[in-house]
């Protein structure tokens, strides 16, 4: 399942995610993995959520995004929950893309709830993006 938490910068988007996190790791019976971009959620989550910076990695772009989270999922079946704060950060403003590449997510997490921030206004937003948010 994919779900997307929207608004402009500044918003409150971060707050919502971060206490998403919490939530979903106290009633997870599995793992809970939080990508980022940086160090901006080091102090806010518990160490029992397994926390990713993307930079580490070289991820730029939808499909090394795609690419990223899909091996995440296949090389942890217990995976329950993945977290991602600033996602048009490391994909790109193509929302067409973007759509596709939730369409893409959502057919391979059938027992994994992916949540995204997107820093964009609904309005902004086509369809295919639209349809995913929380």
């Amino acid at each position: 399942m994919v779900k997307i938490i929207t608004g402009n910068k500044g918003s409150g988007k971060t707050k919502i995610l971060i206490d998403a996190i919490h939530e979903a790791e106290k009633k997870s019976n599995g793992n809970v993995v939080a990508i980022q971009k940086g160090s901006s959620l080091n102090t806010d989550i518990t160490h029992k959520v397994r926390l990713v910076n993307i930079e580490d990695y070289s991820v730029e772009g939808v499909d090394a995004f795609y690419g990223f989270v899909a091996g995440i999922l296949s090389s942890d079946h217990d995976c329950t929950d993945i977290f991602v704060d600033a996602t048009l950060k490391i994909t790109g403003k193509d929302y067409a893309k973007l759509g596709e590449m939730f369409d893409k997510l959502a057919k391979i997490t059938p027992n994994t709830t992916v949540t995204l921030t997107v820093s964009a206004d609904n309005s902004e937003l086509p369809e295919s993006v639209k349809k995913f948010i929380a």
